[in-house]
């Protein structure tokens, strides 16, 4: 490696981006595109870095399989920051595997908490464990500590493992705290105070009372049968019901939770499970048919009753019903939630991570927009959209979290 490139790596090393520059900027070979990219990354500039790096990737040689697997990373790394989450992670981890099979370990970690991080932005929790490395990963650097602490800290609050959660955010405040980068001490510090922030509220016979992450936890693990709004399924009493791609039988089992110990009259259950104000008698058969289907999920535990004013929730043993929703309402708080995150998000990656369709999205934000809840950046497809960080509530059961495979 020539003196340039060495004295460019140096100054990128000690956060000096201009510097790195003067030395590589009229280069063209390809360790100097990929420090080129690198310095325009810390500027700031991520379309040109992430350019750069996509060009140093491909000019590099097969026997530089260990300079294109840092060049990978480092775009990816640049692509999470612009929230393009459209890219697969297999080559992110292919490129972890190949820098691992090199000896460099702190490249290859790096790759796995980029890998991590993106697969918990769109809520694929499984996946995103599998793909963070170990806890008791020891001799770490204080930076690599902290970004490792948080992702575990984030993945331990989605998947509701607060005390696991406060552990790691521990470790993060820590780790940030020698590293001496102040972002990753304030997101340390609003990762510990989300803890103790309203993450849900519970619903028993028309009271509502806010629940903390670990007070929601607790509350699965009971006997107690909840009908779940922040993840839409039914748990507890030994039975797990997702019904997030079944919303019609959602719905029904809310309004019955609403209702319990009482009973739901039939014209509430047709309109809010068929949105419909004028039911006639298809919609009174497909009642019958819907509540049929539901009656079979939760026979374990419960039964569903017809009476005189239309249905009842009757669960044995004498255990309790209660309703779990989400620390604000509202269609898009989910996208608010996503948006808060301080990061400038793109609609296809908003869509891909909400599980809907970019006009769906463009809808939603063209309706936030007017209310002033978000605001948006640059123009066609360099648009970018911001929201205000959401104070008082935490926004963990608002982020999307797809169900567990099989």
């Amino acid at each position: 490696m020539d003196a340039l490139i060495t004295a460019a790596a140096r100054c990128l090393a000690a956060g000096d981006a201009l510097g790195a520059l003067q030395r590589v900027a009229l280069r063209d070979d390809p360790s100097a595109l990929a420090l080129r990219g690198i310095a325009m990354a810390q500027l700031g500039e991520h379309p040109r870095a992430r350019e750069l790096l996509r060009r140093a990737a491909g000019a590099f040689g097969p026997k530089e399989a260990v300079a294109r697997a840092r060049c990978v990373v480092a775009e990816a790394e640049v692509a999470l920051a612009m929230r393009d989450l459209g890219e697969p992670t297999r080559p992110l981890l292919q490129a972890a595997s190949t820098l691992e099979a090199h000896d460099d370990r702190l490249n290859a970690l790096q790759a796995r908490l980029i890998a991590a991080r993106r697969l918990i932005l769109l809520g694929r929790l499984d996946e995103a464990a599998q793909a963070l490395p170990p806890a008791e990963v020891v001799g770490l650097p204080p930076l690599l500590d902290a970004m490792a602490g948080l992702a575990s800290a984030e993945l331990a609050m989605r998947a509701l493992r607060s005390g696991d959660a406060s552990m790691a955010v521990e470790r993060a405040s820590a780790a940030a705290q020698r590293a001496g980068v102040a972002a990753l001490v304030t997101e340390a510090s609003d990762l510990r105070a989300s803890l103790d922030h309203p993450a849900a509220r519970r619903v028993d016979g028309g009271q509502m009372r806010s629940l903390r992450l670990a007070e929601v936890e607790a509350l699965l693990a009971s006997p107690i049968l909840v009908v779940d709004a922040c993840r839409h399924a039914i748990r507890g009493a030994g039975l797990t019901i997702d019904l997030a791609r079944r919303p019609v039988l959602f719905a029904l089992a809310r309004v019955l939770a609403e209702s319990w110990p009482g009973d739901a009259d039939r014209a509430t259950l047709i309109l809010r499970a068929f949105r419909t104000r004028h039911p006639d008698e298809t919609h009174r058969a497909r009642l019958r048919v819907e509540l049929g289907r539901l009656r079979a999920l939760i026979d374990p535990v419960a039964r569903i009753e017809a009476t005189h004013k239309g249905f009842a929730l009757r669960v044995t043993d004498e255990r309790a019903v209660t309703l779990l929703v989400p620390p604000m309402a509202g269609e898009t708080a989910s996208l608010q939630a996503l948006l808060a995150d301080g990061a400038a998000w793109s609609t296809s990656a908003l869509a891909l991570a909400l599980g809907a369709s970019q006009r769906t999205v463009q809808r939603a934000l063209a309706a936030l927009e007017t209310e002033g809840r978000v605001r948006a950046i640059g123009q066609a497809r360099a648009k970018r959209w911001l929201a205000p960080p959401m104070t008082g509530i935490a926004t963990i059961l608002l982020l999307p979290a797809l169900p567990p495979a099989g």
